[in-house]
């Protein structure tokens, strides 16, 4: 196992398209849903839930994303049809993290959004040091009323990303990272 800091420093998302399986093993998946239940959550509210696409669930996800986008797009290409039914193909692993804000006199609704980020990061650093590539990705079907109904959203609820988890197929490019001096203030 890597050591924390190192991790830290450079874990990196890995493309979906750039993972292959297998995906992790149910202890893993675990491991992994634990630590992202780990994170700063003020009130104890735990503002956040995962749903679990591996196997069948994967080609199910993307069958509902594409019915919805075909009603809404009747012009619609079989290409482009194709390419929303496999949203959620290239990885073995996907997480759907759900987020919703339940009223509170101190916990405003931006912190317990914060917290299901939080649960994101903690997911894919998770995952990195248990050796896979993750990757968090949005698209327009996260916003879509339709499509979170069909993916089993309650109305108050909403996708905050979904991460996508695998076994890289190879080294991961590291982006440029803003210099510390463009980014730090003191006060």
């Amino acid at each position: 196992m890597p050591d924390a800091i190192e991790l830290l420093k450079t874990r990196r998302s890995v493309k979906p398209r750039e993972m292959s399986g297998p995906g992790p093993t149910p202890t893993e998946l675990d491991t992994i849903l634990t630590i992202g239940a780990r994170v700063p959550d003020h009130g104890k509210l735990a503002p956040w839930r995962f749903i679990v696409f591996e196997g069948d669930g994967r080609r199910r996800a993307g069958e509902a994303i594409a019915a919805v986008f075909a009603k809404k797009n009747p012009q619609a290409t079989a290409a482009e049809l194709e390419v929303e039914k496999n949203r959620f193909m290239e990885a073995p692993l996907v997480i759907g993290l759900v987020s919703f804000t339940r009223p509170h006199p101190k916990v405003p609704a931006y912190e317990q959004e914060l917290s299901a980020g939080a649960s994101a990061m903690n997911i894919l650093t998770a995952a990195t040091a248990l050796g896979y590539g993750g990757c968090w990705l949005s698209g327009w079907f996260m916003f879509d009323r339709e499509v979170m109904d069909g993916l089993g959203l309650k109305p108050e609820e909403k996708l905050a990303g979904l991460i996508h988890i695998g076994r890289p197929t190879k080294p991961s490019e590291d982006r440029p990272r803003p210099a510390l001096a463009d980014i730090v203030t003191r006060f």
